[in-house]
């Protein structure tokens, strides 16, 4: 697969959108996660309404690299 520049507020939901994933998911079960929960739905349907996607022959493929992006952005600013 190429390489797919991603636009800068799309991988910033993403990210966000992995932050608060795995802050939900460090909490005990029914502990307050429903506000973690919104903030998923929310964070999913701007992803997916994103400009970016409208042009053609984005594949789940791409949305994986998106994912893979933000990972990685999110590594290299923690070291």
């Amino acid at each position: 697969m190429q390489f797919i520049r991603f636009p800068d507020d799309l991988l910033a939901l993403q990210s966000a959108w992995l932050r608060t994933y795995e802050a939900m998911a460090g909490m005990p079960v029914g502990k307050g996660t429903s506000l973690h929960r919104r903030q998923l739905i929310r964070l999913s349907c701007a992803i997916e309404a994103h400009p970016f996607w409208a042009t053609g022959g984005r594949s789940m493929a791409a949305r994986v690299e998106l994912r893979r992006q933000a990972r990685a952005d999110r590594w290299a600013r923690a070291a």
